[in-house]
């Protein structure tokens, strides 16, 4: 921690707009300790608020409309790929799309205060066709309350951080190895969960010919055809297979309740 305060203080407003622009496009970088650290450092007169606010702003922006432009061309597949070092990317993009199901584009507000829909917000707003005025507007708004709450932190709490900077520097031995112990132990939790869903990871599938000489067929009436595209993708004039009944994948536990046990039942997505 005392190194990135070092940095702000030497490199100021590029390592900001550098760190902010990273952890916007997906990488696991830490910008709210870096928004912090340059809250102090202005607080400390090393740097200009207003300067180092409107950078992180600016470099959020940048990052949050290339994540945006590029959701509206790749879709999923850019959502998939975000989330591909999750351990379940597909509950990753999932866990995104319901937040946007719950609150509609309200979600772009909160989303950079929510680990795992921060970086996901903005391509999945893409990818649901935004209007780009309405997505900047909320997006704009959400990444400045984001900027200001941790900039303000570290700008209030300047003299705490310098006191719990010191103290880490005090007992950087004992710390170093509780780190050390503690990286060990969050990578076995990791390969927990990772062995535990790998059953999930694999998904049947049918392929179209087999699934129409079903519909063709004698056994066309124990066939049931659920259209589970994302609400966002979801079109009431848009084409769909015949016969199918739509579903809504964010609401499932309700849909479940009207839907007959006693069919094969074929889904298809996005």
């Amino acid at each position: 921690m005392n190194n990135l305060f070092v940095l702000i203080a030497h490199h100021g407003y590029l390592l900001i707009f550098a760190v902010v622009l990273a952890e916007a496009i997906g990488l696991p970088v830490p910008a709210a300790l870096a928004l912090v650290a340059g809250g102090a450092a202005a607080a400390a007169h090393s740097l200009s608020l207003p300067k180092a606010l409107a950078v992180a702003i600016t470099a959020m922006l940048i990052g949050d409309t290339l994540l945006f432009i590029l959701g509206g061309y790749m879709g999923w597949g850019l959502l998939g790929l975000l989330c591909r070092l999750s351990v379940n990317p597909e509950s990753c993009v999932l866990r995104s799309a319901e937040s946007f199901y719950k609150r509609g584009k309200t979600t772009l507000l909160i989303a950079k205060f929510i680990p795992g829909v921060n970086t996901m917000a903005p391509p999945l707003a893409g990818s649901m066709r935004m209007p780009p005025l309405q997505f900047f507007r909320f997006d704009a708004a959400g990444a400045s309350l984001y900027i200001l709450a941790y900039g303000g932190l570290g700008f209030v709490f300047r003299d705490f951080l310098a006191a719990l900077t010191r103290g880490f520097q005090a007992a950087s031995h004992v710390f170093g190895e509780v780190l050390f112990v503690a990286a060990i132990a969050y990578t076995a939790y990791r390969f927990w969960l990772y062995h535990k869903n790998k059953v999930y990871r694999v998904v049947p599938r049918v392929q179209v010919e087999e699934l129409a000489r079903k519909l063709q067929s004698d056994e066309k009436d124990k066939v049931l055809i659920l259209d589970v595209r994302s609400h966002g993708y979801y079109d009431a004039n848009s084409e769909r297979i015949k016969g199918s009944i739509r579903i809504e994948p964010n609401n499932l536990s309700e849909e479940l309740k009207s839907i007959p046990k006693d069919k094969d039942i074929y889904l298809y997505c996005t």
